[in-house]
Protein backbone atom coordinates (compact mmCIF):
# COMPACT_ATOMS: atom_id res chain seq x y z
CA UNK A 1 0.00 0.00 0.00
CA UNK A 2 1.01 3.44 -0.77
CA UNK A 3 0.10 6.57 0.86
CA UNK A 4 0.48 10.15 -1.21
CA UNK A 5 1.28 12.89 1.09
CA UNK A 6 0.00 16.35 -0.07
CA UNK A 7 2.93 19.15 -0.74
CA UNK A 8 1.47 20.95 1.51
CA UNK A 9 1.37 18.67 4.27
CA UNK A 10 2.18 19.93 7.57
CA UNK A 11 5.65 18.24 9.07
CA UNK A 12 3.70 17.53 12.54
CA UNK A 13 0.87 15.97 10.76
CA UNK A 14 2.94 13.86 8.51
CA UNK A 15 5.16 12.46 11.83
CA UNK A 16 1.46 11.83 13.42
CA UNK A 17 0.83 9.68 10.44
CA UNK A 18 4.31 7.73 10.03
CA UNK A 19 3.89 6.96 13.86
CA UNK A 20 0.40 5.86 13.68
CA UNK A 21 1.03 3.30 10.59
CA UNK A 22 4.25 1.61 12.73
CA UNK A 23 2.13 1.08 15.76
CA UNK A 24 0.42 -1.15 13.57
CA UNK A 25 3.43 -3.11 13.08
CA UNK A 26 4.81 -1.83 9.57
CA UNK A 27 7.46 -0.72 7.97
CA UNK A 28 7.34 2.94 6.53
CA UNK A 29 9.68 3.56 3.29
CA UNK A 30 9.38 7.35 2.73
CA UNK A 31 10.35 8.92 -0.71
CA UNK A 32 10.28 12.55 -1.59
CA UNK A 33 9.43 14.16 -4.25
CA UNK A 34 8.95 17.88 -5.99
CA UNK A 35 5.33 18.02 -5.81
CA UNK A 36 4.36 15.30 -3.27
CA UNK A 37 5.81 12.51 -0.71
CA UNK A 38 5.12 8.77 -1.17
CA UNK A 39 4.71 6.78 1.87
CA UNK A 40 5.07 3.07 1.23
CA UNK A 41 3.83 0.83 3.54
CA UNK A 42 5.24 -2.75 4.03
CA UNK A 43 3.50 -5.45 5.66
CA UNK A 44 0.22 -6.78 6.54
CA UNK A 45 -1.71 -3.91 5.36
CA UNK A 46 -4.76 -5.60 5.83
CA UNK A 47 -5.61 -3.86 9.39
CA UNK A 48 -5.34 -0.35 7.33
CA UNK A 49 -8.71 0.95 6.90
CA UNK A 50 -8.00 3.21 3.34
CA UNK A 51 -10.99 4.91 3.96
CA UNK A 52 -9.95 6.62 7.12
CA UNK A 53 -6.47 7.61 5.43
CA UNK A 54 -8.36 9.27 2.50
CA UNK A 55 -10.39 11.40 4.84
CA UNK A 56 -7.15 13.19 6.66
CA UNK A 57 -6.70 16.86 4.98
CA UNK A 58 -2.58 15.79 4.15
CA UNK A 59 -3.26 12.53 2.35
CA UNK A 60 -3.84 13.26 -1.33
CA UNK A 61 -4.64 9.40 -2.34
CA UNK A 62 -4.50 5.86 -1.25
CA UNK A 63 -3.44 3.28 -3.17
CA UNK A 64 -2.81 -0.38 -3.00
CA UNK A 65 0.19 -2.56 -4.74
CA UNK A 66 -0.69 -5.87 -6.15
CA UNK A 67 2.53 -6.56 -6.98
CA UNK A 68 4.86 -9.00 -4.63
CA UNK A 69 8.05 -6.50 -4.42
CA UNK A 70 7.14 -3.34 -2.76
CA UNK A 71 10.40 -1.77 -1.62
CA UNK A 72 11.98 -2.21 -5.45
CA UNK A 73 8.64 -1.17 -6.96
CA UNK A 74 8.47 2.62 -8.60
CA UNK A 75 5.41 3.05 -7.08
CA UNK A 76 7.06 3.10 -3.68
CA UNK A 77 9.91 5.26 -5.03
CA UNK A 78 8.74 7.30 -8.08
CA UNK A 79 11.85 8.62 -9.26
CA UNK A 80 15.10 6.69 -10.57
CA UNK A 81 17.64 5.82 -8.07
CA UNK A 82 20.93 6.24 -8.26
CA UNK A 83 23.55 3.46 -7.08
CA UNK A 84 27.59 3.55 -7.65
CA UNK A 85 31.06 3.82 -6.24
CA UNK A 86 33.64 6.28 -6.67
CA UNK A 87 31.81 8.27 -8.70
CA UNK A 88 30.65 5.80 -11.37
CA UNK A 89 27.36 5.92 -10.77
CA UNK A 90 23.87 3.77 -12.84
CA UNK A 91 20.82 5.67 -12.48
CA UNK A 92 19.01 9.01 -12.57
CA UNK A 93 20.41 9.93 -16.48
CA UNK A 94 24.40 8.08 -15.55
CA UNK A 95 25.58 5.10 -17.30
CA UNK A 96 28.43 3.13 -15.26
CA UNK A 97 31.08 1.32 -17.56
CA UNK A 98 32.25 -1.31 -15.60
CA UNK A 99 34.70 -3.41 -17.70
CA UNK A 100 37.72 -6.04 -17.02
CA UNK A 101 38.73 -9.84 -17.51
CA UNK A 102 36.74 -12.67 -16.30
CA UNK A 103 38.89 -13.80 -14.07
CA UNK A 104 42.28 -12.18 -12.11
CA UNK A 105 44.92 -14.51 -13.53
CA UNK A 106 47.95 -12.93 -12.23
CA UNK A 107 49.51 -9.42 -11.20
CA UNK A 108 50.74 -8.65 -14.65
CA UNK A 109 47.48 -9.40 -15.98
CA UNK A 110 44.89 -7.54 -14.00
CA UNK A 111 47.31 -4.26 -13.15
CA UNK A 112 47.84 -4.29 -17.05
CA UNK A 113 43.87 -4.50 -18.25
CA UNK A 114 42.79 -1.89 -15.62
CA UNK A 115 44.81 0.44 -16.68
CA UNK A 116 43.87 -0.18 -20.30
CA UNK A 117 39.89 -0.18 -19.44
CA UNK A 118 40.60 2.96 -17.72
CA UNK A 119 42.26 4.78 -20.70
CA UNK A 120 39.14 3.30 -22.47
CA UNK A 121 36.55 4.73 -20.41
CA UNK A 122 35.33 2.06 -17.94
CA UNK A 123 34.53 3.85 -14.72
CA UNK A 124 34.80 0.66 -12.85
CA UNK A 125 36.89 -2.52 -12.88
CA UNK A 126 35.37 -6.11 -12.93
CA UNK A 127 37.85 -9.08 -12.21
CA UNK A 128 36.64 -12.29 -10.62
CA UNK A 129 38.87 -14.14 -7.95
CA UNK A 130 35.92 -16.54 -6.84
CA UNK A 131 34.63 -18.50 -9.91
CA UNK A 132 31.46 -20.54 -9.65
CA UNK A 133 32.04 -22.80 -12.64
CA UNK A 134 29.75 -25.49 -14.22
CA UNK A 135 32.47 -27.64 -14.23
CA UNK A 136 34.36 -28.89 -10.95
CA UNK A 137 37.81 -29.38 -13.37
CA UNK A 138 37.56 -26.17 -14.50
CA UNK A 139 39.58 -22.63 -13.26
CA UNK A 140 38.16 -22.13 -10.12
CA UNK A 141 39.71 -18.64 -9.56
CA UNK A 142 42.51 -17.57 -7.05
CA UNK A 143 40.12 -17.12 -4.58
CA UNK A 144 41.84 -14.68 -1.87
CA UNK A 145 44.71 -14.18 -3.66
CA UNK A 146 43.05 -12.80 -6.50
CA UNK A 147 40.75 -10.21 -4.45
CA UNK A 148 44.17 -8.91 -3.13
CA UNK A 149 45.45 -8.61 -6.62
CA UNK A 150 41.98 -6.76 -7.56
CA UNK A 151 42.89 -4.61 -4.69
CA UNK A 152 46.39 -3.71 -6.09
CA UNK A 153 44.70 -2.72 -9.71
CA UNK A 154 42.58 -0.45 -7.78
CA UNK A 155 45.29 0.90 -5.59
CA UNK A 156 47.42 1.49 -9.25
CA UNK A 157 44.66 3.00 -10.78
CA UNK A 158 41.73 4.47 -8.84
CA UNK A 159 39.51 2.69 -10.41
CA UNK A 160 36.64 1.27 -8.09
CA UNK A 161 36.36 -2.88 -7.77
CA UNK A 162 33.47 -4.82 -8.53
CA UNK A 163 33.32 -8.97 -8.05
CA UNK A 164 31.46 -11.62 -7.22
CA UNK A 165 30.40 -13.44 -4.14
CA UNK A 166 29.45 -17.16 -4.08
CA UNK A 167 29.12 -17.85 -0.50
CA UNK A 168 28.16 -16.11 3.00
CA UNK A 169 31.60 -17.56 4.24
CA UNK A 170 33.44 -14.89 2.01
CA UNK A 171 32.15 -11.62 3.09
CA UNK A 172 34.39 -10.55 5.47
CA UNK A 173 37.14 -11.12 2.87
CA UNK A 174 35.45 -8.52 0.48
CA UNK A 175 35.97 -5.05 3.00
CA UNK A 176 38.07 -3.14 0.06
CA UNK A 177 35.35 -4.20 -3.02
CA UNK A 178 33.55 -1.38 -3.61
CA UNK A 179 30.22 -3.67 -5.43
CA UNK A 180 29.78 -7.13 -4.68
CA UNK A 181 28.21 -8.78 -7.76
CA UNK A 182 25.58 -11.84 -7.20
CA UNK A 183 25.91 -13.91 -9.58
CA UNK A 184 22.91 -15.86 -11.92
CA UNK A 185 23.68 -18.86 -10.27
CA UNK A 186 23.36 -17.32 -6.66
CA UNK A 187 20.38 -14.86 -7.48
CA UNK A 188 18.00 -17.31 -5.34
CA UNK A 189 21.01 -18.29 -2.98
CA UNK A 190 18.54 -16.36 -0.07
CA UNK A 191 20.47 -16.84 2.60
CA UNK A 192 23.34 -15.02 1.06
CA UNK A 193 20.76 -11.77 -0.19
CA UNK A 194 19.89 -11.59 3.29
CA UNK A 195 23.20 -11.24 4.11
CA UNK A 196 23.92 -8.77 2.15
CA UNK A 197 20.87 -7.13 3.05
CA UNK A 198 22.66 -5.96 6.51
CA UNK A 199 25.75 -4.51 4.39
CA UNK A 200 26.05 -1.16 3.87
CA UNK A 201 28.00 -1.94 0.34
CA UNK A 202 26.18 -1.90 -3.38
CA UNK A 203 25.15 -5.02 -4.98
CA UNK A 204 25.31 -6.15 -8.41
CA UNK A 205 22.55 -8.61 -8.32
CA UNK A 206 22.64 -10.60 -11.95
CA UNK A 207 19.59 -12.44 -13.31
CA UNK A 208 19.30 -16.02 -12.99
CA UNK A 209 19.71 -18.29 -16.29
CA UNK A 210 16.27 -19.38 -16.17
CA UNK A 211 14.54 -16.66 -13.95
CA UNK A 212 11.93 -14.24 -14.29
CA UNK A 213 12.03 -11.11 -14.12
CA UNK A 214 9.94 -10.55 -10.81
CA UNK A 215 12.17 -13.37 -9.37
CA UNK A 216 14.92 -11.28 -10.08
CA UNK A 217 12.68 -8.23 -8.34
CA UNK A 218 11.80 -10.08 -5.42
CA UNK A 219 15.82 -11.41 -5.11
CA UNK A 220 16.74 -7.95 -5.10
CA UNK A 221 13.08 -7.59 -2.30
CA UNK A 222 15.61 -9.84 -0.07
CA UNK A 223 18.71 -7.37 0.17
CA UNK A 224 16.23 -4.28 0.63
CA UNK A 225 14.22 -6.17 3.29
CA UNK A 226 17.38 -6.71 5.44
CA UNK A 227 18.20 -2.34 4.79
CA UNK A 228 20.00 -2.64 2.07
CA UNK A 229 18.46 -0.35 -1.10
CA UNK A 230 22.08 0.14 -3.06
CA UNK A 231 20.95 -2.39 -5.70
CA UNK A 232 21.91 -2.04 -9.59
CA UNK A 233 19.74 -5.12 -11.66
CA UNK A 234 21.83 -6.35 -14.41
CA UNK A 235 20.02 -8.78 -17.44
CA UNK A 236 22.84 -10.92 -18.50
CA UNK A 237 20.90 -13.92 -20.68
CA UNK A 238 18.26 -16.23 -20.41
CA UNK A 239 18.56 -19.83 -21.36
CA UNK A 240 16.36 -20.54 -24.07
CA UNK A 241 16.30 -23.19 -26.69
CA UNK A 242 18.44 -21.30 -29.47
CA UNK A 243 21.86 -22.94 -29.39
CA UNK A 244 23.49 -19.71 -31.64
CA UNK A 245 24.96 -18.00 -28.94
CA UNK A 246 25.62 -18.86 -25.32
CA UNK A 247 22.77 -17.65 -23.70
CA UNK A 248 19.57 -14.94 -25.14
CA UNK A 249 19.64 -11.71 -24.03
CA UNK A 250 16.43 -10.53 -23.36
CA UNK A 251 16.44 -6.66 -24.67
CA UNK A 252 13.32 -6.34 -23.54
CA UNK A 253 13.79 -6.89 -19.69
CA UNK A 254 15.32 -3.35 -19.80
CA UNK A 255 12.55 -1.28 -20.58
CA UNK A 256 9.85 -3.30 -18.54
CA UNK A 257 12.35 -3.29 -15.78
CA UNK A 258 13.08 0.66 -15.87
CA UNK A 259 8.94 0.69 -15.66
CA UNK A 260 8.67 -1.04 -12.40
CA UNK A 261 11.46 -0.36 -10.79
CA UNK A 262 13.32 2.36 -9.70
CA UNK A 263 16.36 0.90 -9.65
CA UNK A 264 19.14 1.09 -12.11
CA UNK A 265 19.26 -1.55 -14.73
CA UNK A 266 22.47 -2.86 -16.66
CA UNK A 267 23.53 -5.43 -19.33
CA UNK A 268 25.96 -7.83 -19.68
CA UNK A 269 26.70 -8.71 -23.23
CA UNK A 270 29.35 -11.10 -23.11
CA UNK A 271 27.68 -13.55 -21.13
CA UNK A 272 24.31 -12.74 -22.65
CA UNK A 273 25.89 -14.08 -26.33
CA UNK A 274 29.49 -15.61 -25.34
CA UNK A 275 30.56 -14.16 -28.48
CA UNK A 276 32.73 -11.67 -28.80
CA UNK A 277 32.11 -10.03 -32.15
CA UNK A 278 28.31 -9.65 -30.88
CA UNK A 279 29.38 -7.71 -27.61
CA UNK A 280 29.52 -4.27 -29.38
CA UNK A 281 26.37 -4.45 -31.24
CA UNK A 282 24.54 -5.77 -28.55
CA UNK A 283 25.73 -2.81 -25.72
CA UNK A 284 24.82 -0.70 -28.19
CA UNK A 285 21.17 -2.42 -28.18
CA UNK A 286 21.22 -2.44 -24.46
CA UNK A 287 21.99 1.81 -24.81
CA UNK A 288 19.27 2.65 -26.59
CA UNK A 289 16.70 0.44 -25.22
CA UNK A 290 17.65 2.57 -22.20
CA UNK A 291 20.00 0.92 -20.23
CA UNK A 292 22.02 2.49 -17.36
CA UNK A 293 24.88 0.77 -18.14
CA UNK A 294 27.14 -2.36 -18.99
CA UNK A 295 29.36 -4.99 -17.71
CA UNK A 296 31.48 -6.11 -19.98
CA UNK A 297 34.67 -8.38 -20.14
CA UNK A 298 37.76 -7.71 -21.28
CA UNK A 299 41.08 -9.16 -21.88
CA UNK A 300 44.17 -8.47 -23.67
CA UNK A 301 44.78 -12.31 -24.78
CA UNK A 302 41.51 -13.76 -25.24
CA UNK A 303 42.94 -16.83 -26.76
CA UNK A 304 44.78 -17.41 -23.73
CA UNK A 305 42.51 -16.29 -20.93
CA UNK A 306 41.76 -19.08 -18.21
CA UNK A 307 38.05 -18.10 -17.96
CA UNK A 308 35.32 -17.63 -21.19
CA UNK A 309 37.97 -16.24 -23.58
CA UNK A 310 35.45 -16.44 -26.40
CA UNK A 311 33.24 -13.88 -25.18
CA UNK A 312 36.09 -10.90 -24.30
CA UNK A 313 36.90 -8.18 -26.47
CA UNK A 314 40.22 -6.74 -26.51
CA UNK A 315 41.39 -3.17 -24.86
CA UNK A 316 41.03 -1.27 -28.34
CA UNK A 317 37.75 -3.04 -29.42
CA UNK A 318 36.72 -1.41 -26.11
CA UNK A 319 37.80 2.03 -26.71
CA UNK A 320 35.76 1.44 -30.48
CA UNK A 321 32.79 0.81 -28.73
CA UNK A 322 32.98 3.75 -26.19
CA UNK A 323 33.15 6.09 -28.94
CA UNK A 324 29.82 4.60 -30.82
CA UNK A 325 28.64 4.22 -27.25
CA UNK A 326 28.53 7.93 -26.31
CA UNK A 327 26.93 9.00 -29.52
CA UNK A 328 23.67 6.52 -28.57
CA UNK A 329 23.82 8.19 -24.81
CA UNK A 330 23.63 11.38 -26.04
CA UNK A 331 20.07 10.37 -28.27
CA UNK A 332 18.87 8.67 -24.94
CA UNK A 333 20.16 11.69 -22.59
CA UNK A 334 22.46 9.45 -20.37
CA UNK A 335 25.98 9.85 -20.12
CA UNK A 336 28.88 8.51 -19.31
CA UNK A 337 29.63 8.51 -15.30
Amino acid sequence: MIIIIRADAQAEKRAELTDWVRGLGLDVHLSEGADTTVMGLVGDTSRVDIDILKALDIVKDVLRVSEPYKKANRKFHPADSVVGAGGCLAGGGKFALIAGPCSVESEAQIVSVAKKVKAAGAGLLRGGAYKPRSSPYAFQGLKEEGLRLLLLAKKETGLPVVSEITAVTQLPLFGGVDIIQVGARNMQNFELLKELGRTDKPILLKRGLSSTLEELLMSAEYIMAGGNERIILCERGIRTFEPATRNTLDISAVPWLKERTHLPVIVDPSHASGISRLVPPLSLAAAAAGADGLIIEVHEDPARALCDGPQCIKPDELLELVAKLDTVLTLTGKARA
